[in-house]
């Protein structure tokens, strides 16, 4: 095979499965919040890899964790442990409330490790009745099968035959629904403590104190899926930290590795005591390059100075939403909490998120959708106000190019 192939979007087509269609613009190098292409076009990174690279773009930090441990220890698998596995398991006890970590690859991966926890735990404490799985509309907990199936959107579940049972969809933030929903058969309880891909949709402290409380009353276990909103994104390392629940499972990816992929379920002592050896496993879970760039990753973010500064920046993205749309009227609300924010398109816009997604990058600014309705806004946690201010005046072009239409 010739090695003069032209690496462009119609590559894309001739050996990839259609499972993607990305746009025609290929990124080749990043520095901060910044991206330049093959031309060299540079944008503005306010999409983050999908709430993933929360450092931005080669963070002198997990450059050099890669290099560091990338000369020491790629891989053993779990035969045998590592040191970067235990000191990042570690610092996540530590600064959370679990006393137990389990690694995976990605975010499904870990929340089919929640899933399968809950299951077994429910049958080997309650008996096999107890294996009811209460979810929510419009959630998204991963791609596997399983995972794919308990989030809340079945047009990602329908189509490759039977689906796990005893699952039961309920709306968000409806605490009477819950209320006639939770029983004795219920084992889990899973949620989003922020929809992301369902909308950017908050959960309501009234919904949560019912989940806990429902939970606590039937014996059932609250997941929570932070795969989105942990490690920083909303001001807190965790999102549950900002409420007043504490779950009984956390998953979480995404972030944790800054754009190398990593995963990690925790939970408590009591309840991990059901995963015993053998009944579940992951090849690359916990590998020692993907924990060093872990670790690297919460030392810068999980500090005052980096947290505090996601809420600072939350207000300076907001201010210049809500000021573009004072001009240009196209959003009925921002939502939101820290640095994941939903322009929501009013009336007039409705099943137009795409189109502004297009005309954004069009103008230099990489932002994302979270359906048909919603701009959603994920950059890095440390981003320079200059890069808000000057990404905020590329989206405002945007904006005013739609409105024009």
């Amino acid at each position: 095979m010739s090695v003069n192939i032209k690496l462009d979007r119609a590559q894309f087509d001739a050996v990839m499965v259609p499972n993607y269609a990305p746009a025609a613009v290929i990124p080749v190098r990043g520095e901060g919040s910044r991206v330049w292409d093959q031309e060299g076009n540079e944008f503005i990174d306010f999409a983050g890899g999908i709430a993933v690279n929360c450092l931005g773009h080669c963070h002198p930090a997990l450059v050099n964790a890669l290099k560091t441990q990338g000369e020491k220890l790629w891989h053993l698998s779990n035969v045998m442990t590592n040191e970067p596995a235990l000191e990042l398991a570690t610092k996540l006890v530590n600064s959370t409330f679990a006393d137990k970590v389990y690694f995976a690859n990605s975010g499904a991966e870990a929340n089919e490790a929640a899933l399968k926890l809950a299951r077994r735990y429910a049958l080997e404490k309650h008996g096999v009745e107890k294996d009811e799985i209460i979810a929510f509309d419009k959630a998204f907990h991963g791609r596997t099968f399983f995972t794919v199936s308990v989030g809340g959107q079945a047009a990602y579940s329908d189509g490759f035959g039977p689906k796990p049972q005893s699952i039961t969809h309920l709306p968000f933030n409806d605490v009477a629904a819950l209320e006639a929903a939770v029983t004795d058969k219920t084992c889990a309880i899973m949620l989003e403590p922020l929809q992301g891909e369902g909308g950017i949709i908050d959960a309501d402290p009234a919904f949560l104190k019912a989940v806990r409380e429902l939970a606590n009353k039937h014996n059932a276990l609250v997941i929570f899926d932070e795969v989105q909103t942990g490690v920083g994104r909303t001001g807190e390392l965790y999102a549950y930290m900002g409420t007043e629940i504490v779950p009984d499972i956390l998953t979480t990816a995404k972030a944790l590795g800054g754009g190398f992929p990593i995963a990690a379920m925790l939970t408590t002592a009591e309840i991990a005591e059901h995963l015993k050896v053998g009944t579940h496993g992951s090849t690359y879970g916990g590998n020692p390059l993907a924990c060093a760039i872990g670790n690297a990753v919460l030392d810068v973010v999980n500090t005052p100075e980096v947290l505090d500064g996601v809420k600072h920046r939350e207000q300076l993205l907001r201010d210049g939403l809500n000021k573009i749309n004072e001009k240009y009227h196209v959003f009925s609300e921002v939502r939101g909490k820290g640095l994941l924010l939903g322009a929501v398109l009013n009336e007039q816009y409705q099943g137009r998120s795409r189109d502004f997604l297009v005309a954004s990058v069009a103008e230099g600014l990489m932002s994302l959708m979270a359906g048909a309705n919603v701009v959603r806004f994920a950059p890095s946690l440390v981003i320079p106000e200059a890069d808000i201010a000057e990404g905020l005046a590329r989206f405002e072009r945007a904006v005013a190019s739609i409105a024009a239409a």
